[in-house]
Formats: C-alpha cells, structure tokens, sequence
C-alpha cells in the first residue's frame, strides 16, 4: 500500500522523530510506514490522516489507484 506520509511529513520540516512522538510510536515505525515495509492499523493510519487534516483515503493508496 503507497502512502504520502513522508511527503507530508517534509512538507511540514518535521523530523520522523517529531511525527513518532505526535503519533506515539516509535521513529523505527514511522520509517517503515514511508518506506511502504509496514502498513499501519487501521487506528494509527486515521491518526496519522487527522494530524494532517486528510482523509485516510487521501492519505494511504490501494496500489493502482492515486
């Protein structure tokens, strides 16, 4: 599954780390996530979506769609 995660996150010049903390996970989570090893629980994935005001949908990409 693609998601935007680190582009949003850059957007924003937060360190993996400052996203790890907002998010409550570890910084080693947040790597996996952008760099698509790990897809996150459906609960952490609509946390990460609102901390940047999107939609799950908006934010994590079934592959083929955009």
């Amino acid at each position: 599954m693609r998601n935007d995660i680190r582009s949003l996150r850059t957007d924003r010049q937060l360190s993996q780390q400052q996203l790890a903390e907002a998010m409550d996970v570890s910084r080693q989570t947040i790597n996996s996530i952008e760099k698509e090893r790990y897809t996150p629980s459906l609960p952490l994935a609509m946390a990460l979506a609102r901390f940047f005001g999107q939609t799950v949908e908006e934010v994590f990409h079934v592959d083929g769609d955009e």
